[in-house]
């Protein structure tokens, strides 16, 4: 029987994991699984309503981390991540996506020579501004086994020296969660209706997420954005459930009045069968999100990604996405184009089928057969 620790830690993560440990139980019985949850995403009624949703079983450890800065939260995740390591004896440590409880793992696992598994391996933004670069780059460095979305982030791990032999072609385990969960999405009438809009549904609306550090955490950063949304909602109204750092930012930025508008739905944070239904029946969507630009990709909803990069090129190339940064024009003629035309039709990138996870499982059973 192999062991296999399981660790997730941010709200990205539990789409990602749910499938995995779903089909890792379901198709390789013999290897045993012990989930981690770091606790850097700490909102206990937000985990507990992503892992009730989302069928993922109760962690078997929870680290209760909680906030800091990246430098801080990683080392404390380091700390309380190697007696649990040690203690179980762990044939393996999987991870996935970039938050810093990615890398904090894969560290405490490759310094104790117990190999990493990465899932979601191979993005790249080319932006080392962004703290998720940094650990995406390093966690791939250090990972024995790594699983890629799409067929270009081969190339990228190739161009790090990387070889092609500890590279698996699975793609998109957030589109398992996405396709399995579809049927099952919240009616935007009952999420505006729990947030107390009553029955006063915009027949069109755009869906609005913003967190990023670069947007958010400088006055002049925000109140630009929020400004241009203004205008947007001028064309069409927001629905916009609002990240806790974003909550923070614009009240200590005294910026409340620029979202108190008839036009802009301000939400508390919603659940992932919430997000997925505002996102399924949205004229468009605008954020910073990685994931949500995949998820808009899957569901054919144009998207209009407000950051001047992004990690998952496919959604631009072949996808529903198009990158206007934060400049104000840039927005407005992404956002009246969309009105005026619907947007990029896309199409679904190679193997985002909802069979990803399967795909691990079968190959990590193999992987473990051979190196365990």
């Amino acid at each position: 029987m192999s062991r296999l620790i399981c660790v997730v830690g941010a709200r990205p993560n539990f789409m990602k994991i749910a499938p995995v440990i779903e089909a890792i139980r379901g198709q390789a019985p013999n290897i045993k699984i012990r989930l981690v949850h770091t606790g850097q995403h700490y909102d206990a009624s937000m985990k507990q309503q992503f892992f009730e949703q989302l069928a993922i079983p109760e962690p078997d450890i929870d680290l209760e981390v909680g906030s800091g800065s990246h430098s801080v939260q990683t080392a404390e995740i380091m700390k309380r991540f190697e007696p649990v390591l040690l203690e179980w004896q762990a044939d393996a440590v999987l991870v996935v996506g970039d938050v810093n409880s990615t890398i904090a793992c894969a560290l405490v696992a490759a310094k104790n020579n117990v190999p990493v598994i990465h899932v979601e391996a191979g993005l790249r933004s080319c932006d080392r501004s962004m703290p998720e670069e940094i650990n995406r780059i390093l966690t791939d460095q250090l990972s024995d086994r790594l699983y890629i979305t799409e067929r270009e982030a081969a190339q990228n791990l190739e161009r790090e020296g990387i070889c092609a032999d500890r590279v698996c072609f699975v793609g998109n385990v957030m589109i398992d969660t996405l396709r399995k969960h579809l049927q099952k999405a919240e009616p935007v009438t009952k999420t505006l209706a729990d947030a107390g809009f009553g029955q006063t549904v915009p027949s069109e609306y755009a869906l609005l997420t913003l967190h990023r550090p670069s947007n958010v955490d400088t006055k002049e950063a925000l109140q630009s954005l929020l400004e241009t949304l203004q205008q947007v909602g001028r064309h069409l109204p927001i629905i916009f459930p609002i990240h806790p750092r974003t909550a923070a930012r614009i009240k200590e930025f005294g910026l409340s009045e620029l979202i108190n508008n008839p036009a802009i739905y301000c939400l508390e944070p919603v659940g992932y069968l919430q997000m997925l239904g505002l996102m399924a029946n949205a004229k468009m969507v605008l954020t910073d999100s990685g994931g949500i630009q995949e998820e808009t990709t899957a569901l054919g909803v144009p998207c209009v990604t407000l950051r001047e990069n992004t990690e998952r090129p496919i959604t631009v190339t072949q996808g529903t996405n198009v990158i206007v940064g934060s400049d104000h024009e840039k927005i407005l003629n992404a956002v009246l184009d969309i009105m005026e035309t619907g947007g990029r039709a896309g199409r679904i990138p190679e193997l985002w089928d909802g069979q990803a996870a399967l795909r691990i499982a079968q190959d990590l059973q193999q992987w473990f057969d051979r190196h365990v």
